[in-house]
């Protein structure tokens, strides 16, 4: 930061600390580490980004869409014959598969499935995805289950298009973080399960196991061309699977609402150069609190009910609000995290999901840490924490600023509770000689950790996992 923007940045911090010890009680001393975000964006005005862009795979959504998958899939692929029907062994078995299946051939495809794509994949499914694609010369591709079954779709043509060494298209640390060479076949993803998006975003996570990490690769020449969202798939889905991705889809939301604003960002050179994890934004912002109003509303209900259909619907709308808005604006903090939880968690198994061996899914992942995670963002936007628990159905009339953090915290597990989801990280088996290793998974993942309201550094890292060892009331 050169001696200009430093002393400009330094006015208005401490004007705007000024401003929240009168204004909401905010403690001197918790202030005298916060970088705020709005103070940023205050100044970035003219400093940083001044635009944002609105991307999405198309989208059709309703009850009954997936009969239409066919015909989505020739506007997006005029010429092509053969085509790739992703799915796993167990949603492969259900109607919508065969419907999907139905409607592909009535388009004039010819159709080759693959039903081996695993509940959170690794580096080692998606090779295997990526050799029956290539094997497959396919011309289109179309995904039918939950986000691992989108990702391993994703990655599959990715790696049949442009073959390369696993790690060349791995988010760096991890691994090269090589551009995606050109375009890829057409792809249109059909979710099955309320939460992870994965239809609308260029991101495709998986465990890289010789490293006991999560990670991911990130493109928006991944992203879906088009995305059909058809509620009914979500009829006879299990109240775990329900719980777990209705977290993700809450997560997705929280964050992105409480991203860095997208001005604190350097200024691109051009389009191209813009990141798709942008920051929050004007955009990003409706469709969260969108979402964060209907999992308030509806997520214990569609946990608790397989029959209440509007509960199910409307959380499959709030994942879709919840994609698109941080498929823009990014994720960070319990995101990040999550990416350590998964890659090093042993010996717990969510009810609803397939036996065999240990298994925290995604949406799990996220939310045991959220808590803590925003109780150590709030002091760098405070208003957002208490509009997004609010949204969320907590009670925040007469909530200070300095409140923020616990309010949400509570509301979070409050939810958590409802919809039996394990309260912290204690429940899946983590302890305290487990922390350092978490942070050190954790701390990697800066592209996502850098999209948060406040930095983020190791020592932080360390206090937000040991506070998420144990839920507030949980014992």
């Amino acid at each position: 930061m050169d001696a200009r923007l430093h002393a400009g940045f330094s006015q208005l911090l401490r004007a705007h600390r000024e401003r929240c010890v009168r204004q909401h009680r905010v403690n001197r001393a918790t202030l005298a580490a916060v970088t705020c975000a709005h103070v940023w964006a205050e100044l970035a005005s003219e400093e940083g980004e001044g635009l944002f862009t609105i991307e999405s795979s198309a989208i059709t959504f309703g009850r009954g869409a997936i009969r239409e998958v066919g015909q989505v899939l020739r506007g997006a692929c005029p010429d092509g014959r053969r085509v790739a029907l992703f799915t796993d062994r167990v949603v492969g078995q259900l109607p919508i598969v065969e419907a999907a299946r139905a409607a592909l051939a009535a388009s004039g495809f010819d159709v080759a499935s693959f039903d081996a794509a695993a509940i959170e994949p690794t580096d080692a499914s998606f090779l295997a995805a990526a050799a029956f694609a290539k094997d497959g010369a396919f011309d289109a591709y179309v995904s039918v289950g939950g986000g691992s079954v989108i990702d391993t779709c994703k990655a599959a043509s990715l790696y049949a298009t442009y073959p390369a060494d696993f790690l060349t298209y791995v988010n760096a640390p991890v691994g090269g973080g090589a551009p995606v060479p050109g375009p890829l076949p057409p792809h249109v993803a059909c979710p099955t399960t309320s939460g992870t998006g994965s239809e609308l975003t260029g991101i495709a996570v998986c465990d890289v196991l010789a490293l006991h990490a999560k990670t991911g690769i990130a493109s928006r020449r991944l992203r879906p061309a088009a995305a059909i969202v058809d509620p009914d798939a979500t009829d006879t889905l299990p109240a775990g699977v329900v719980a777990a991705s209705g977290f993700d889809v809450l997560c997705h939301a929280l964050e992105s609402y409480t991203a860095r604003p997208h001005r604190t960002r350097a200024r691109a050179s051009g389009a191209s150069e813009r990141p798709m994890s942008q920051g929050r934004n004007a955009w990003s912002d409706v469709g969260s609190r969108e979402a964060l109003r209907l999992a308030g509303a509806f997520l214990v209900r569609a946990v608790r009910d397989a029959a209440d259909r509007e509960a199910r619907e409307s959380m499959m709308w709030a994942a879709t609000l919840a994609g698109v808005a941080f498929g823009n604006a990014g994720v960070h903090v319990p995101h990040a995290m999550a990416y350590a939880v998964a890659g090093l968690g042993h010996g717990f198994h969510m009810p609803g999901y397939p036996e065999g061996a240990p298994l925290v899914p995604h949406g799990v992942s996220v939310v045991v840490g959220a808590p803590a995670a925003f109780r150590f963002t709030a002091s760098a936007c405070p208003e957002r924490h208490l509009q997004a628990a609010g949204l969320l159905g907590a009670e925040t009339r007469g909530a200070a600023g300095a409140d923020a953090g616990d309010v949400l915290a509570r509301a979070l597990s409050g939810l958590m509770r409802a919809a039996s989801v394990p309260p912290d990280l204690a429940a899946i088996g983590f302890g305290e000689e487990h922390v350092p290793a978490l942070v050190a998974g954790t701390a990697v993942q800066r592209r996502l950790l850098d999209n948060a309201p406040c930095r983020v550094e190791r020592p932080d890292l360390d206090r937000v996992f040991r506070a998420a060892l144990h839920a507030e009331g949980a014992r």
